[in-house]
Formats: C-alpha cells, structure tokens, sequence
C-alpha cells in the first residue's frame, strides 16, 4: 500500500445499491482524507443517505468496495441470501472508527443521556466503566448539555438530543464521523446549537462526511462539497469553487432552490 492510500480515511471505490430492480447508486467512487469536511448535497431520493450507510455497512452494497483508514470490509454472498458483511467483528470495530450520527437522533429511550454516552463504550469496546463516565460527562460538558445527564431522551428538545447523539458518537473516540441529515428533523430555532458543535468538530481537524441541506455550513465549513443527483457525483470539489463556478446544471438549480427555501 502506497504511503498516499494510508492518508485515505475513506475510500469507496465503484458502489453501486440496488433496491429490487430500482439501482440507487451507479458505481460512485469517493476518497476522503484524514481532516476532510466533505458535505454531501443532493435532493431527496438522490442516494446520498444510502452512500453513506454503505460506509459502515447499514447498507450493503450490490458491488465495490469500501475501506476505512485502508482496511477493506469484506462482503459475502451464500447461495439464495443477501449480501452481508463477512465478519462482523470487523464491521464492528470499523464501526467504532467512523461513528453515525442520524436524523432521528437514535437515542436509546430507556436509558438516560449519561448511559447512553457509556453504554457501547463498555459493552462494546470493552472499557473501564469509570474512566468511560468521566469521559462521557466531560463530552456532556463539552456540547453543552452536562446538566441533562441524568435525563431521559424524551425530556430533552430535539437540539438537545441531537447533541447527545453526537456526544455519544464521540464516545466511541472514532476517527470519521458520519452525519446523515444532522439538522432536517429540528425546528429552525434549535439548528444553530447543532451546528456549532459540528462547525467547532471541523475546527479541530476531525474527519467528516455529512449529508446536509445546511447550505451556509457546506460554503463556509466545508473543505469539499459533492453533489450527488440520481445516484451519481455531478460535482465535487473545494466549495468556493463548485458553488460560484458549477459546472452541472442541476447542481445550480439545487442551489437557487435551496437558497430560496424551494425543495
């Protein structure tokens, strides 16, 4: 392996997802490095959430391959089932590398936010139950929500939640974060106090992919933006230069209708 694929954080190379006959991602190919913001913009429908379940194999795709910090997941396929990763210890451990963030937040409701933070850390990673609570009540501190610890999800706002589903994300001292639509299922007023936990993530060098309507953090956080439509990448590139010089049609229709609130 060559010195510049070890700076890959992720890789994907030729994914393609089909849902029966209907084929959602056409052979798409996307590198991130190690420190990369990329923002992943498309309309509804255009597989960009399935792009990025198939990095940590929520979805698994009909074909390619998908590497983490260089480290293929192996897929298999037995005679009249589906294809499914072939080791699911591996898929586990990728997965504490390149934690998931959801629209829905995915908290565990019987839990309270504290023990959401320690749970997978314990049982999973299979560290010290002490030293996890200190470190989930100082990412508590961290984004802003350390009084609600002892709270159960459904006491919290959905901003609040969200944070806790970062901070739980954090837990898991990953190396990529992923964020599928972070922000679409909060009202207005409470986006920004997701966003600046995000914008104060990308601050420190961490490796993200998220999926995003949130056109002013793609411009002004990102350091690459991808437009995918109908399951391929029409655009991809430094976000200064893709949103004031774009070179797909539709890429600059999507923007007039996201800035003018038309989706």
């Amino acid at each position: 392996m060559s010195e510049c694929a070890t700076a890959l954080a992720v890789e994907l190379l030729g994914i393609r997802k089909s849902y029966g006959s209907l084929e959602v991602l056409h052979g798409i190919s996307l590198a991130a490095q190690e420190g990369e913001v990329i923002s992943i913009l498309g309309s509804s429908g255009s597989g960009k959430s399935t792009l990025l379940r198939c990095i940590n194999m929520l979805e698994v795709p009909n074909e390619g391959t998908v590497a983490i910090h260089g480290e293929t997941i192996k897929i298999r396929q037995k005679p009249g089932q589906a294809l499914c990763p072939a080791d699911s210890a591996q898929v586990n451990r990728l997965r504490s590398k390149a934690a998931m963030v959801f629209q829905s937040f995915n908290l565990w409701s019987h839990l309270t936010i504290l023990e959401n933070l320690v749970e997978a850390p314990v049982h999973v990673q299979k560290r010290d139950r002490k030293a996890c609570i200190a470190e989930a009540e100082a990412l508590l501190e961290r984004v802003g929500i350390a009084d609600k610890r002892h709270h159960y999800p459904a006491h919290l706002s959905g901003g609040q939640q969200q944070r806790a589903a970062i901070a739980r994300a954090l837990a898991m001292r990953p190396s990529v974060m992923l964020f599928d639509e972070p922000t679409s299922a909060l009202d207005p007023e409470l986006v920004g106090e997701v966003l600046k936990v995000m914008r104060d993530l990308a601050a420190e060098g961490r490796t993200m992919l998220i999926v995003t309507h949130e056109m002013a953090f793609a411009r002004d956080v990102s350091s690459r933006t991808v437009f995918i439509h109908k399951g391929i990448i029409e655009e991809d590139g430094p976000p200064k230069e893709v949103f004031s010089n774009p070179r797909s049609e539709r890429f600059r229709q999507f923007i007039s209708r996201e800035e003018t609130g038309l989706r």
